[in-house]
């Protein structure tokens, strides 16, 4: 991956076409969000998503609520407004990278800048909720898995994940 050719940067309203292309691209209907749940959250919350542009093209993504609840709940994912911008914890909804550009670092790089940013912004830290076969990808970063998470979201089991910033 030559990070030159590569661009990081905040959604706006201009990129809710392509994030509904990405999110339906690597997500089955029952997991993936609709453009109209895409619009909300990228106007309540635009800040915290994570695109990853090579050239004009979006390839991977990375979204999430700010809240002071500490664990993820499904009704996070259906309403943009529970977005609280002083909230402790980083939700992780989504980590979407279409699949021809899938095993090259580029969700890493992604992830690696929301803790970034996470931590720039003082948050306790990041909760993200994964399947059990990406429990292991999810730890690499740090990420400590706390069993399965109440979410029935696409009538799947889902893990929750936790990385939590030392305090200082």
């Amino acid at each position: 991956m030559n990070a030159n050719h590569f661009i990081i940067k905040h959604a706006s309203q201009e990129d809710i076409p392509a994030l509904t292309a990405v999110e339906r691209e690597c997500f089955p209907a029952a997991e993936a969000a609709s453009e109209e749940e895409i619009a909300a959250r990228v106007h309540a919350y635009g800040k915290h998503f994570w695109l990853l542009f090579e050239g004009k093209k979006l390839i991977a993504f990375v979204d999430g609520m700010t809240t002071d609840q500490a664990d993820l709940t499904d009704d996070m994912y259906e309403d943009a407004s529970l977005h609280d911008e002083n909230g402790a914890w980083q939700m992780i909804f989504g980590v979407n990278t279409i699949p021809s550009y899938r095993r090259q670092g580029h969700a890493g790089l992604l992830i690696r800048q929301a803790i970034e940013d996470a931590r720039t912004q003082r948050r306790k830290g990041l909760v993200l909720t994964c399947k059990e076969a990406l429990i292991h990808y999810y730890a690499s970063f740090g990420f400590e898995n706390e069993g399965i998470s109440e979410s029935v979201h696409g009538n799947v089991t889902w893990y929750q994940m936790r990385l939590t910033f030392p305090e200082k």
